[in-house]
């Protein structure tokens, strides 16, 4: 079976490419894009039988991809946010996977490919998720540690902040990770009710704020507490800008 991966995070795409080839030796991996113009592409020009695609990708939503070209493959969603309507994917032969994907969930999506008669209606699938109108904020973040892709949830993350190249991911508890995603795609991600860029290097949870002191011109020293400072090297105190100080306090208020 012909199949197609669309997948914006590299460490995801090499995941399930293995998985793919390593569980199920009639697929044949024909092409792979991060984006919605790469993939239209692609698919202007070939003709997949199973599509494997993100719901968030480089340059916008996956949906984007069924304006612009006619898709005839069977389509199995794959996505880190389970807040999207499962339903709305259950029509004819598409599926809906949750990462970091398991092994039998991705059985029996195959499965189901291989036994259906006709491609998903994706009209109604549009429209079923254009209709919730609500934005689904990311629940987990998937971080490489050494050879093994770890799911972190949203809600175990204190801050995330850039240093030197990298950016970076900190729970809880003062665990590091690394991360591929940029700061400005991590901030569109989260939820702003309870995430907030107090700088251009960092963005920070409220749950995380142990205290706020105030310093000279205006600006805030945001204080964490005791267990994440200096834990893996990195700072746990961040200045918030004179600007941005109004729009912090109200974020922090609510």
């Amino acid at each position: 079976m012909r199949t197609f991966i669309i997948e914006d995070e590299k460490m995801a795409r090499d995941s399930l490419r293995r998985t793919l080839v390593e569980n199920f030796p009639d697929i044949e991996i024909v092409g792979e894009a991060g984006s919605v113009e790469e993939a239209v592409a692609f698919l202007k020009e070939n003709g997949p039988d199973i599509i494997f695609m993100d719901v968030e990708l480089s340059d916008g939503k996956c949906f984007e991809i069924f304006r612009q070209v006619e898709v005839k493959a069977h389509v199995i969603m794959t996505t880190a946010y389970d807040s999207y309507a499962v339903q709305a994917f259950e029509v004819n032969s598409i599926d809906y996977l949750l990462k970091p994907i398991e092994i039998g969930a991705l059985r029996r999506a195959v499965e189901r490919c291989r036994q259906a008669e006709s491609s998903a209606d994706m009209g109604k699938i549009i429209e079923a998720i254009s209709s919730k109108g609500d934005k689904a904020w990311k629940e987990r973040f998937l971080v490489h540690l050494n050879d093994r892709i770890v799911p972190v949830k949203t809600s175990q993350v204190a801050y995330f902040f850039s240093e030197a190249k990298d950016n970076h991911l900190v729970t809880r508890d003062g665990t590091t990770y690394i991360l591929d995603s940029s700061m400005d795609t991590i901030s569109s991600e989260v939820n702003p009710e309870h995430f907030f860029r107090v700088s251009r290097g960092c963005i920070i949870a409220k749950d995380s704020v142990e205290s706020v002191t105030k310093l000279l011109g205006g600006r805030l020293k945001i204080i964490l507490p005791p267990y994440l400072t200096g834990k893996g090297g990195h700072n746990s105190e961040f200045i918030v800008a004179r600007a941005r100080v109004d729009d912090f306090l109200r974020w922090l208020e609510k």
